[in-house]
């Protein structure tokens, strides 16, 4: 293993948080381009924004592209509140998207109290009582907005997701909520695929078979078509990593629908994930278990049995990528006043399928070897400087870091918008960042207020 490095990097107005890495971070942080000419400083200071809303390096600067509450192109209805997990899907006659837009599909991570639920559309709609959703928009290659409408509606706690490899959309609800419950006619707890192109072609369809339980995120095995999953939950025992093993592996657009087999993982002789606080272990062997009732029936998955070798849990597991030939998954946070075996404030996971080897990479907490600015890392995607982009979801000022593959962190975005008081402020965390297919947009999410962002500038310095 690697001797790891310490750096903080001051002048961000933000608490700190530590963060160890297992040696070299290229293959994790595998990109578009060099990192290392970025520096210890990434794109520069934040500069203040006049107009209060979203602060960047020198260079970079913004578009609001929607803001919650301002009309829907489409006459629907109003933008939807809680903007969470997003994607970004390139436009073509192949993709049956418009040559040179760039479409956006957007979740809504809505209750049933929320400010501004996704407006009900016809054959789009899964349960009336259900407030949450996606909307969809196509944007032009000046950033302006060609359309935006409804891609789904009347599902709850829309939370994060993940593309497939065919270009569609899977939402996740971060809910086990059941008919009866909080004027919901419908159980919830599903994927649903979307299509950001025609979002009619895939309507409001329920993925059962990929599991009822507490969804964040997903990521999809290009090369086999398994999908894994990871689940968002804060309470003991706690949730699991998962995969799908589809009937129809690959099949495009619906062919999810056909089924699989969902399973979770095990590692033996670890049955918490918080444990760990070394990066660089390796648990070699580990193996998969089916899940007895999928749909959770009469017991949420993660109380199941799954027999006398019992099943591997992880606090707060969200963010889920595919990157080169692993899977990454996130925890959030642990603490042991929660019921967790060990305190952390988060790790990421790499998991090697033809290897069966799960490492963990990167940990945040008390005692680690390199400093985050900020606190409680939530989303996470690639970047095109070969490292990472990641929301902060903490509380005092919120930001979006940058981190390189040399470990180098950076401060990319602030954001602005008070949601408290001029004596006791308090700022929207950010979430969904992603990258326009031709890595030169960044956009993002600002959660409350509901506010989307396109963010560019000199990604290549």
């Amino acid at each position: 293993m690697s001797a790891t490095r310490r750096q903080i990097l001051a002048r961000t107005g933000a608490s700190v948080v530590s963060l160890a890495f297992a040696g070299s971070l290229t293959e994790l942080f595998a990109g578009t381009a060099t990192a290392e000419s970025m520096g210890r400083r990434g794109y520069g200071p934040l500069v203040p924004d006049p107009h209060g809303l979203l602060d960047l390096p020198k260079g970079f600067r913004y578009k609001v592209l929607s803001k919650e509450g301002d009309p829907l192109r489409s006459g629907e209805g109003k933008v939807p509140s809680n903007c969470d997990g997003m994607a970004a899907f390139p436009g073509s006659p192949a993709s049956a998207g418009r040559r040179g837009s760039t479409y956006l599909v957007r979740n809504h991570e809505n209750r049933t109290n929320s400010r501004s639920a996704v407006p009900r559309v016809r054959d789009l709609t899964y349960d009336p009582g259900g407030e949450g959703g996606c909307t969809a928009l196509e944007l032009g290659p000046d950033h302006t907005v060609r359309s935006e409408r409804v891609a789904i509606a009347g599902t709850s706690t829309n939370c994060a997701g993940g593309p497939t490899p065919w270009n569609t959309w899977l939402t996740c609800e971060e809910t086990e909520l059941r008919a009866g419950e909080e004027n919901y006619t419908k159980d919830h707890g599903f994927i649903f695929e979307v299509d950001p192109y025609d979002p009619r072609r895939t309507g409001a369809v329920p993925l059962t078979a990929m599991g009822r339980f507490q969804h964040e995120a997903i990521a999809v095995d290009p090369r086999t078509g398994t999908v894994y999953e990871t689940e968002d939950a804060f309470d003991k025992p706690f949730g699991l990593f998962y995969r799908f093993l589809p009937e129809k592996p690959l099949g495009g657009r619906g062919s999810l629908r056909a089924g699989g087999r969902l399973q979770a993982l095990r590692v033996p002789g670890v049955p918490d994930l918080s444990t760990v606080q070394q990066p660089g272990t390796t648990f070699d062997g580990v193996t998969w278990v089916d899940v007895p009732d999928p749909l959770a029936r009469h017991t949420p998955v993660r109380f199941q049995d799954f027999g006398p070798g019992g099943i591997t849990h992880a606090q707060k597991l969200e963010g889920c990528y595919w990157g080169g030939s692993c899977v990454y998954f996130v925890s959030s946070f642990a603490h042991r006043a929660a019921g967790s075996a060990a305190d952390h404030y988060g790790q990421v996971w790499k998991y090697d399928p033809e290897r069966r080897r799960l490492t963990q990479v990167v940990v945040f907490g008390p005692d680690s070897d390199l400093q985050l600015p900020g606190e409680s890392p939530d989303n996470i995607c690639l970047a095109p400087s070969g490292g990472l982009m990641v929301c902060e979801d903490g509380d005092g000022a919120q930001h979006v870091f940058g981190l390189t593959r040399r470990g180098e962190v950076y401060a990319m975005a602030r954001g602005r918008q008070n949601i408290g008081t001029p004596e006791k402020p308090e700022w929207g965390e950010f979430a969904g960042v992603t990258f326009a297919p031709d890595h030169r947009t960044m956009y993002v999410n600002c959660y409350t207020p509901g506010t989307t962002f396109a963010v560019t500038g000199p990604w290549g310095h």
